[in-house]
């Protein structure tokens, strides 16, 4: 079962007693449980009917015991579990033994009075364990991973919408491309230009270049952007805001390096017949970043990107070891990089 079958069920009344949501998108995994939360607790009731736990803190049968004890005035409660590691590989960290015998008992036999939420923020599950075994055969299992290229712009677009404004799918992406791949973030700027527009408005994309603050990091991708474009000016007018920023020019080069580095390996996993997800999974990468990388790539031979790169770190040597002024070499490498 996939998050928005889930979802629906939810909605219709079908609720499992036991669910584990794992993956890295926390995100959705937080929206996800705040549904949960607002389906079966009353905000009047939410001390008789709400319960949260760290497994970090807590063992496990101190949960069980919550679990298995009949609720006060309410009809159902909800207890949600965090930092669950004991549903991965590895060992479980920290100071607190877990009996989980006693959590495979319960999941055997769950009770009726309460919903159980494990939450896990890591990609994968050890499915050697029993007690993932054990899980997906009686609850839930929902996986939480990042959306891809073009779910993630059309998840902005619904966002927007749900707030009673507008926006084209050319101005979600360069909403993306301006406040990164964090759905979060993305949720918060949303907010904001929405409010700005007011209800019924339109997202327009000069509010956005007006009110979304670009991370260095976002700042960099845009000026190799704009470097593949063969656009020098745009990218020398970013490069000298970043200075005004006082952003470390050294800085600058090795997230320019970066950014070329993913250009070649995405361009190399492509000729090899990988599919954007297979190639995000490999470079743990979101695949939204992919997929502008792989478009940035074919603006560029392989062999160009390789001595791209073999310049840059020619550039960072010089650049630590006094032979050339900071600014002046990224200067020079960005002239050069001009057609």
């Amino acid at each position: 079962m996939d998050a928005k079958t889930a979802a629906k069920d939810i909605k219709q009344g079908r609720i499992s007693p036991l669910y584990l949501c794992y993956g890295s998108e926390k995100y959705q995994i937080q929206e996800f449980v705040a549904l949960l939360q607002n389906t079966l607790v009353d905000r009047d009731q939410r001390d008789f009917a709400f319960a949260a736990f760290d497994l970090a803190e807590t063992p496990i049968e101190v949960v069980v015991e919550e679990a298995e004890t009949m609720p006060f005035l309410v009809e159902r409660k909800l207890i949600v579990v965090r930092d669950s590691a004991l549903f991965t590989a590895g060992k479980e960290g920290g100071k607190i033994e877990h009996k989980v015998e006693s959590l495979l008992s319960y999941i055997g036999n769950p009770a009726e009075h309460s919903v159980i939420v494990f939450v896990v923020n890591n990609e994968k599950l050890d499915e050697r364990k029993k007690v993932v075994k054990a899980i997906k055969a009686v609850g839930t299992v929902l996986s939480f991973m990042p959306l891809g290229g073009g779910e993630l712009v059309q998840w902005v677009v619904r966002e927007v919408e749900k707030r009673g404004c507008k926006i084209s799918r050319e101005a979600a992406e360069a909403l993306v491309a301006a406040g990164g791949v964090q759905m979060a973030t993305l949720a918060a700027e949303v907010d904001k230009l929405c409010l700005y527009a007011g209800v019924g408005g339109i997202v327009e994309a000069a509010a956005i270049e007006q009110l979304v603050a670009r991370s260095t990091e976002q700042n960099v991708f845009a000026m190799v952007e704009h470097i593949a474009a063969l656009k020098l000016e745009p990218a020398l007018r970013i490069f000298y805001e970043l200075l005004k920023q006082r952003e470390e020019p050294i800085k600058i080069a090795a997230l320019i390096a970066r950014q070329f580095r993913i250009m070649l390996q995405v361009k190399d996993l492509g000729r090899q017949s990988y599919s954007q997800q297979q190639i995000a999974s490999q470079l743990s990468l979101h695949p939204y970043v992919v997929k502008l990388a792989g478009e940035q790539s074919r603006k560029f031979e392989a062999g160009r990107l390789r001595n791209i790169l073999s310049e840059l770190a020619e550039l960072d040597y010089r650049m630590k070891s006094g032979q050339i002024d900071k600014v002046l070499g990224l200067e020079l490498f960005l002239l050069r990089l001009a057609p």
